[in-house]
């Protein structure tokens, strides 16, 4: 007994750290963007339907546009950290998060309005994956899942607090305040940027993100992915019309169990794909995403609601993880930005995608049937999912490497 406990404390002490000092910094840089970005994110629509003139039309236009621009930034980005590295497209980033919501409020012209709305968004793009492609490299591969699970709290909490501070801050004391606020969460988390490391050396060419998008290995994993970020995208957006207006005590807390099931799950699928292999987690968690989903077709049984919100939180949260996890381990230091620019395309995509087309099919089933639908549709992504595991499953047993894998990964094996 005593040598069993010996033996688990030395394996522990020979596991690398973590927290470092440079991981450290870069999670300052994490919170100042997720905080400047979800700090205004319900607030700027809010401002834009305060225009005389405007209505609703107004608020999704510039949620439409920062969204667009951030997708198309997203894409851009592995480019940028290609050839300036990530510390400037970093601190770009951040520049461009911060800077314009300084200057929101001198204009109420939409046109004004829209191109701030581009301008931050593309800001976010690149801090994001740049940002995430830095991350990686700053965390032991052994510690890789546990060490982005905990990257995600970080970046989660500050969405959690900054939403509903930005509308309770811009009703008390004016978009002013809250835009200066917004702006400089952002700035000031430019100091650290020239303390943080720059891109790794890598042998050979970047991964581009066309190439990564055509290569199996990377994309079965990112559709699994996005078919999830479906669930999203639906939930936060149709769930409170959904559900009966005398239950809104229960929308309440069914917001709340999603966000905080999925950062403990994806806590857990951390540790665990760390210890076992992510790619086991990733068929687990899209089912339970599905059946969540499928549970939340019930929207006048408020138990069912939130049971089916919590279980469907508990799947997204492993899902975000494992698929994550299983790409980065795919492709070397090259490729991380376009693995974390495929993922977030997917993550932000897949939410906005979803809201759209749960809107025009509910018009037409109702609510319930529309969540039905979407949990099958979720479902077709078992297909990628089987796929990827089989495929993990050969090459194990032959020893061989995917040859779906990228390029760049064979060299470096």
């Amino acid at each position: 007994m005593t040598s069993s406990v010996d033996a688990q404390h030395r394996a522990a002490e020979a596991r690398p750290r973590l927290l470092t000092r440079a991981l450290l910094m870069r999670f300052v840089t994490v919170v100042g963007a997720s905080a400047s970005f979800f700090l205004l994110l319900s607030v700027v629509p809010m401002y834009a339907q305060s225009v005389p003139g405007r209505g609703s039309d107004g608020a999704g236009l510039v949620t439409g546009a920062l969204m667009l621009a951030t997708v198309t930034g997203e894409l851009m980005a592995p480019w940028l950290a290609a050839r300036c590295g990530y510390r400037v497209a970093l601190g770009a980033g951040l520049l461009l998060l911060g800077a314009p919501a300084l200057v929101l409020t001198v204009s109420q012209s939409m046109v004004w309005i829209v191109a701030v709305c581009l301008v931050r968004g593309l800001g976010f793009a690149f801090t994001v994956v740049a940002g995430g492609a830095l991350t990686v490299s700053l965390i032991p591969p052994e510690r890789r899942g546990e060490g982005l699970a905990m990257t995600g709290i970080v970046a989660g909490v500050p969405s959690l607090v900054g939403l509903p501070l930005g509308t309770w801050l811009a009703s008390h004391t004016g978009y002013g305040p809250v835009c200066t606020v917004a702006a400089l969460l952002a700035l000031v988390s430019i100091v650290v940027v020239p303390g943080l490391p720059d891109r790794e050396a890598a042998t050979g060419p970047p991964l581009g993100v066309f190439a990564g998008a055509r290569s199996g290995a990377i994309a079965r994993p990112t559709a699994v992915f996005a078919a999830t970020a479906l669930g999203a995208g639906i939930t936060v957006t149709f769930l409170p019309l959904a559900v009966a207006s005398r239950n809104a005590d229960v929308v309440a807390a069914a917001l709340f169990m999603q966000p905080a099931a999925a950062t403990l799950s994806r806590w857990f699928a951390g540790r665990h794909g760390d210890r076992h292999g992510p790619a086991g987690l990733v068929l687990p968690g899209l089912l339970t995403s599905a059946v969540g989903i499928l549970g939340v077709a019930l929207t006048d049984v408020p138990v069912t609601v939130i049971l089916g919100v919590t279980v469907f939180g508990i799947g997204f949260g492993i899902t975000q993880n494992a698929t994550i996890t299983l790409m980065y381990s795919r492709v070397p230091a090259s490729g991380y930005g376009t693995v974390s620019a495929l993922w977030n395309v997917a993550y932000d995509a897949g939410m906005g995608i979803g809201a759209v087309g749960f809107g025009a099919v509910a018009g037409l089933t109702g609510y319930p049937g529309a969540f039905v639908l979407t949990g099958a549709l979720m479902l077709t992504a078992l297909v990628p999912a089987w796929w990827d595991r089989a495929a993990v499953g050969r090459h194990q047993a032959t020893g061989t490497a995917d040859p779906a894998a990228p390029r760049e990964e064979k060299k470096k094996q």
